[in-house]
């Protein structure tokens, strides 16, 4: 059992921006209502905006007087991910917290994106990547903090710059896992070009342990269909006591990583329970490939060659390998 982080009071965030991906269910939703009942302003990103509108219905029974708005992305898309960056920087309001929570999770099959990307790794780590490039210029003038929704998974996976895509053999759970390393890789990337170039923002990560629910059987059944066993299984034995967080335990990391005083930037965060499955937030163990240098950086050229968005600074260290040479397949 890992040592908890000792909470702060419930922060008052009156007058503060933040921007949840995938806000209109499951942890997305409860880091929004977190938000809106601190006073914050809540941008709920969200790919269905019938979806996206009955959230916001709720969180405004919940907290009278929220100011809570819906904008559409589908971050599978990089046309509609630009969209949404254009939307937000032309209103230029400052952006105070950006929480990368969309993702989906073992499609049964290997799916392409328009863009030509296999649809795990677009939706839950290239869209988060091209977004926060395309929101960097508003974080940057709110002091922004960005944080990534990772997995307990991403112990497991294995990541190579040169297949992003995945041409192999398509193993659902494992590209899964793949998408949720490179998330944290890049999160944590963030923060030290952040810090290296002052850019004025912080990036760290988290994990939610066992959260059962939608997430679970959302992939699984993709294209109709039972979700398969594996799905199934999860999604009863994470309501197991101590073997999973619900919804409410669950957001709480993602909040606590936003907007702690005594969450840090470039950290890493998890439930402090048994094997890192529920629990209050803590330190987490970081797999020793999220902290490979060498691989964030050809992670970092790879994706921006894929999406097309840039970061602003060179390259933070002159030692590292780069060049990747890949593109969508």
């Amino acid at each position: 059992m890992t040592k908890a982080v000792p909470l702060e009071a419930a922060p008052d965030l009156r007058g503060r921006l933040a921007l949840v991906t995938g806000a209109n269910s499951g942890i997305g939703f409860g880091v929004a209502r977190r938000f809106v009942r601190a006073g914050a302003d809540v941008v709920l990103a969200v790919r269905n905006t019938a979806k996206g509108a009955e959230a916001a219905q709720r969180l405004g029974d919940a907290a009278p007087g929220a100011r809570v708005r819906v904008e559409e992305v589908d971050l599978s898309s990089l046309a509609s991910v630009r969209d949404l960056g254009a939307r937000v920087n032309a209103e230029g309001a400052p952006l105070h917290y950006l929480v990368n929570n969309a993702g989906i999770l073992a499609p049964p099959r290997r799916t392409r994106t328009g863009d030509g990307f296999e649809l795990q790794m677009a939706t839950n780590y290239l869209g988060a990547f091209a977004l926060t490039g395309l929101l960097l210029p508003v974080l940057r003038r709110g002091g922004g903090r960005v944080v990534a929704m990772s997995s307990l998974t991403a112990r497991t996976a294995r990541l190579s710059t040169e297949d992003l895509n995945g041409t192999g053999t398509y193993h659902p759970y494992a590209v899964h896992s793949t998408s949720k390393l490179a998330l944290l890789v890049f999160a944590l990337e963030l923060d030290r070009r952040g810090r290296l170039h002052g850019w004025g923002i912080s990036s760290n990560a988290v994990h939610p342990g066992g959260v059962s629910g939608h997430f679970h059987v959302a992939g699984p059944s993709l294209g109709g269909g039972r979700p398969d066993l594996v799905a199934r299984f999860s999604a009863r034995l994470y309501r197991l006591p101590g073997l999973g967080n619900d919804v409410t335990g669950g957001s709480l990391l993602p909040f606590f990583a936003a907007t702690d005083g005594r969450a840090e930037g470039g950290a890493y965060y998890a439930p402090a329970g048994f094997a890192e499955l529920s629990g209050p937030p803590a330190p987490a163990k970081v797999p020793g490939r999220a902290e490979d240098a060498r691989l964030a950086a050809r992670l970092w050229e790879a994706s921006e060659a894929l999406t097309g968005v840039t970061f602003p600074g060179s390259d933070p260290g002159s030692d590292h390998e780069s060049g990747s040479g890949i593109g969508p397949a």
